[in-house]
């Protein structure tokens, strides 16, 4: 325990753990296959050739004898009356606060490292998704993400150039800490012309990373509205779960409302009522409700997965309630495959409808980890002084070298990677995504209001 530190020996038991629960206890598992959502069977081939009045030939001489060697596809009217049985996912279907409490004051937060990770799958995630789009024989979807794509980095780089008292993300303040300790090491290296260059660098590498994340969420949001206005839809009778629905349809727009300073910090700071001022809440208190209200709403958009994932199962029905009212004949296998597209595709919807909440959710923790924020309303404890070096003191002579280059480079990025620096990248991250999430759902209700069915 004392060799390996508090924080890895529990995290060694919980992945040991959670290893010999996985087959046993899955949240994905649990999540599709509880019982609560239901897909719809295709009809049989012997059900499509009985309402075609067809019989299938029993043997050789049946075929024969009919005048045909090899059987012909089988072709059903359009406006068959065939019903779709339902069934509940099964898992063959759908394949399936430490830091604080114990507080070891000199152990590096381990829980950075999993946030990281856990990004980084989640970036992962998208491209794998994004790359069915590009490898598909049908360029139109392509041509989509690339458009989006062009679309987002130029309002990335709208975004870096609004004020801080418009939209506070924190990005000029973190930029202004970084090149203030940067600058003393690239002086001494004489490379001191380097610094607006490194400014620019930053500012392209956000713009990219804003346009691929533009485009990964292109077809996700898309997805998201037509599941929403499904949902809807099928939850008339519950005004609950529609309340429910919409604020977590709309909870990217809050997440926006809470970095436009004049009508979040500043309302709330200084609240007017009557004629004075009223102070509701301080700086430090409103940066602790905001990490809240990120966490709030990602939970609350996890609590309607299921309705969500409903709607997009109930897509089979509808498919085949269109199939009736065109007019002709259709293969019985085009039947089937319209039918079991939707609840084969059902993991990736999964994945497009969870992998934002889960990258919101880990830029929020590492947003206050790493950006020195507190989960409690009180006043903030102030930010530990940025070190240049591993240490004030002298090195030992019995150290070598390889452990006083680790130290120097250590000091050097603690003195790069300021919290304030931090701060802005993790913000503007967490902007970006609710904003890319609004405009490409905003654009999916449009397109499936107005442009779908012309």
């Amino acid at each position: 325990m004392a060799i390996l530190g508090v924080q890895l020996v529990v995290t060694l038991l919980t992945a040991t753990l959670m290893h010999r629960l996985a087959p046993h206890c899955s949240f994905a598992r649990w999540l599709l296959c509880n019982g609560s959502l239901f897909r719809y069977k295709h009809p049989s081939e012997e059900e499509l050739r009985a309402l075609a009045g067809k019989q299938r030939p029993r043997g050789r001489k049946d075929r024969w004898a009919n005048g045909y060697s090899e059987e012909k596809t089988l072709c059903v009217p359009r406006d068959a009356p065939f019903q779709l049985e339902t069934c509940p996912l099964t898992a063959v279907d759908a394949l399936e606060a430490y830091y604080y409490v114990l507080g070891p004051a000199r152990e590096t937060n381990i829980a950075v490292f999993w946030c990281l990770l856990t990004i980084a799958f989640s970036i992962k995630v998208f491209l794998t998704v994004t790359r069915l789009y590009f490898s598909a024989e049908d360029q139109g979807e392509r041509s989509v993400c690339l458009t989006f794509a062009f679309l987002f980095l130029l309002l990335a780089m709208l975004v870096q150039v609004v004020p801080e008292e418009t939209l506070e993300l924190g990005l000029e303040p973190g930029l202004a800490s970084m090149t203030q300790n940067l600058e003393p090491l690239l002086k001494m290296q004489g490379w001191d012309w380097m610094l607006p260059l490194v400014k620019l660098v930053i500012r392209m590498g956000l713009s990219i990373l804003g346009s691929m994340l533009g485009a990964f969420l292109t077809f996700p949001g898309l997805r998201l509205a037509q599941t929403h206005r499904d949902a809807l839809t099928m939850s008339e009778d519950r005004p609950m779960l529609q309340f429910l629905l919409h604020t977590s349809f709309l909870s990217p727009l809050f997440i926006l409302w809470l970095w436009a300073k004049p009508i979040a910090r500043n309302f709330l700071h200084q609240a007017p009522l009557g004629g004075t001022p009223f102070f509701l809440l301080s700086d430090s208190a409103f940066d602790s409700l905001r990490l809240w209200v990120l966490v709030a709403l990602c939970l609350l958009r996890l609590a309607v997965t299921r309705p969500h994932l409903q709607a997009y199962l109930c897509l089979a029905k509808a498919r085949v309630e269109q199939l009736r009212r065109e007019a002709g004949r259709i293969e019985a296998c085009e039947i089937q495959r319209r039918v079991v597209r939707v609840y084969c595709y059902l993991t990736v919807v999964s994945l497009q409808y969870l992998t934002p909440l889960i990258l919101t959710l880990n830029c929020t923790l590492l947003l206050k980890t790493l950006g020195g924020y507190s989960w409690g309303l009180g006043p903030a404890l102030p930010l530990s002084p940025v070190l240049t070096a591993a240490r004030d003191g002298p090195m030992g002579p019995k150290e070598d070298e390889a452990q006083q280059a680790v130290a120097r480079i250590t000091g050097a990025l603690g003195g790069v990677l300021t919290p304030f620096f931090l701060r802005g990248i993790l913000a503007f991250l967490i902007w970006w995504t609710a904003a890319c999430q609004l405009l490409s759902s905003l654009f999916g209700l449009y397109f499936h209001q107005h442009l779908a069915g012309s």
